[in-house]
């Protein structure tokens, strides 16, 4: 393993995180900087976000860096498939890895992971999943991401496993199921049943305050997706369900609406302490991976 610092960043869908991680412990050898990120704008500007975010770390050159992004991405060639989404459409086509070269200290490479199988990773290596073989991830946030391990390796196909390890391209109640369980969907069931535009924390607290209509859009959206996750889950032969993003400060009022979809799940379901940690850490394991694969044997 590499004794150097390993820079990274992590992306969402209104935010990029950057940290400089020490491969041995994972611990942070500078403070995680957040930058706001505005994925309705321009190429120039989100892509303005990225090395704005990166040069707080005053990373070495030569450095291999690891970045976890949200589908739809090309992640082996770095180029944005950001097509017919709600975020980062002008980054369709555009070949992001060239870009960031641009801008970082001469990096030596940069590797590139799915955010919800950096999630994964991370849990898995350091977090609430340490120690377990079998490892599913579901982040809940913008949209709805999955990440499947096992003994510390991303897997992407085999029994339970949703095309391409993306639980988002499944259906749930005859459509995407990202257009029934997302921050959209569920802003926007919350609206036609009458209610205020609201985002979907305070759409929670509504529901914990017993109004009819926050408990009925939530209900309806968390059951369908634990029909859809249980399923994966259980197929996949799961030892634990790690839940985070977002939406996860919510997972005590949600998991109870989650298990009646889901019904029998044998899996242990457990909620990350720090998602975005657990993102941080599976971005330097990916740019590990990949220096280990560039490197002469």
């Amino acid at each position: 393993m590499s004794a150097d610092p390993i820079p990274v960043l992590e992306v969402g869908g209104t935010h990029v995180t950057a940290a400089l991680l020490g491969p041995r412990d994972w611990s942070y050898l500078v403070p995680p900087h957040r930058t706001d990120l505005d994925g309705h704008g321009t190429a120039a500007e989100i892509l303005g976000a990225f090395a704005a975010a990166a040069r707080t770390l005053d990373a070495a050159a030569g450095a291999s860096w690891g970045v976890a992004m949200p589908d739809p991405f090309d992640y082996e060639h770095g180029i944005g498939r950001f097509h017919g989404v709600a975020k980062f459409e002008a980054l369709d086509g555009v070949d992001v890895r060239a870009a960031l070269r641009e801008s970082l200290p001469a990096p030596r490479g940069i590797a590139f992971v799915n955010d919800a199988d950096a999630f994964a990773l991370g849990e898995a290596a350091q977090g609430a999943a340490s120690g377990r073989r079998r490892v599913a991830g579901l982040t809940l946030g913008t949209g709805v991401g999955s990440g499947w391990v096992v003994d510390g390796q991303v897997v992407s196909d085999g029994p339970g496993i949703p095309p391409g390890g993306r639980i988002h391209q499944l259906d749930a109640l005859g459509r995407p199921l990202e257009d029934v369980m997302s921050r959209r969907a569920i802003r926007r069931a919350y609206r036609d049943a009458g209610g205020d535009d609201l985002d979907v924390r305070e759409i929670a607290d509504r529901a914990r305050r017993g109004e009819a209509a926050a408990i009925e859009v939530l209900r309806h959206a968390l059951c369908a997706l634990g029909k859809v996750v249980g399923g994966c889950v259980l197929g996949f032969g799961a030892d634990v369900l790690v839940v985070g993003g977002s939406m996860a400060g919510s997972w005590q009022l949600f998991e109870p609406w989650f298990r009646a979809g889901a019904g029998e799940l044998p899996a242990e379901i457990v909620v990350s302490a720090d998602s975005e940690r657990a993102g941080l850490v599976g971005a330097a394991l990916a740019a590990l991976a990949a220096l280990a694969e560039s490197s002469p044997s």
